[in-house]
């Protein structure tokens, strides 16, 4: 796979969207990247070109049978002056796992950094200033072939694409409502629950249309098997602080193994906080709720960061959890990961990288 990166730069910039107005994917820069697959000859002709419409055969395999894998990152102003990317080869590793369980070739991590650092510095300017505003970076990969037939595609594409955003969740960091899903099913083990892929999220659309439209922010799902056993929100991952000790699910097989997931749990050990992962059942944590021992909860995800949870709803019966107020351990996990990506926290794991 050739690095050299070809550039096609727009003819006519489009006018940046007013910050205060950017909300959650709305928007879009200037440039894209795209590369091809082709079976025999690898990945090739990496490059990037103005954003817009993508023209394809209406046969195409991913329409039809689901091939495909995304990601999702940002990029960071510092206080300084520097751009960031927050663990951009954890995302790049993942990636190739998605891949590998839809029959997807890998892409070389190396590169896909190479190639999400190329397009951001291209697109620095589009960076937004502000506090909690970042450059969502979203990688993704489609099966290309035209053809109707239940098999691993031969063709592929792989884009990156940006959006200029501002908080994912309209509460910010003040805590979320949140439907504990007992109906429907999301993934079970031996599924695609681990991977980051358009399915999942298809699976999830209609708990989510009935809990909004009960006034609710999000899915709490429980297992697809017993139906009730804690697994994942719909876009973050779940932790709960029970008498002093933070409990998140296990990772087995059904649930995405979130890097900021990963980061929550590195800085709670850093700093001496018991973290215990493993199966959690929703009876559980409402016993420990009864007896005054549910202190926090909050998910955690790239999109909000961290976002406390105010308030769960399983089988008609509302719990308030902190007063309905933010906690001070989900603060402090907020501002650590929110200043190390942002530059006014030191870096001592090692998880950022400058763009150039």
């Amino acid at each position: 796979m050739s690095s050299q990166i070809a550039i096609q730069k727009v003819s006519q910039p489009k006018p940046k969207p007013n910050q205060a107005e950017l909300g959650f994917g709305h928007f879009f820069t200037d440039h894209m990247f795209i590369m091809d697959y082709t079976a025999g000859q690898g990945w090739h002709d990496p490059r990037i070109v103005p954003y817009g419409p993508i023209e394809v055969e209406p046969s195409v395999m991913v329409f039809h049978y689901g091939q495909a894998t995304f990601e999702g990152l940002k990029a960071y102003n510092t206080v300084d002056g520097r751009i960031l990317l927050f663990r951009p080869y954890a995302n790049a590793e993942r990636l190739n796992v998605s891949n590998e369980r839809l029959c997807i070739p890998p892409i070389d991590p190396n590169f896909t950094v190479e190639a999400i650092k190329s397009l951001v510095e291209f697109e620095k300017n589009w960076i937004p200033a502000g506090e909690g505003n970042s450059l969502y970076i979203r990688p993704f990969v489609i099966a290309t072939d035209p053809y109707l037939g239940v098999k691993p595609a031969d063709t592929y594409k792989f884009f990156i694409v940006l959006s200029p955003v501002g908080a994912y969740y309209p509460e910010g960091i003040n805590p979320v409502k949140i439907y504990v899903e007992s109906n429907y099913v999301r993934a079970v083990k031996g599924g695609l629950g681990f991977t980051k892929t358009a399915g999942n999220y298809a699976a999830s659309l209609k708990a989510q249309e009935e809990a909004k439209e009960k006034g609710f922010t999000q899915v709490l799902w429980l297992d697809g098997i017993e139906k009730k056993y804690i697994e994942e929100v719909g876009t973050m991952n779940v932790f709960f602080k029970i008498d002093g000790e933070v409990v998140t699910p296990s990772l087995e097989g059904s649930i995405l193994a979130g890097i900021t997931r990963d980061s929550t749990i590195k800085l709670l050990k850093s700093w001496n906080v018991p973290v215990n992962e493993r199966r959690i059942s929703i009876e559980e944590l409402y016993v420990a709720h009864d007896q005054g021992k549910l202190e926090e909860a909050f998910g955690t995800g790239t999109a909000a960061v961290i976002s406390p949870i105010g308030e769960l709803n399983y089988n008609g019966r509302t719990i308030s959890i902190n007063g309905g107020k933010t906690g001070d351990l989900s603060s402090k996990i907020y501002h650590t990961i929110t200043g190390i990506q942002n530059g006014s926290v030191a870096d001592t794991f090692n998880w950022t990288v400058e763009v150039k």
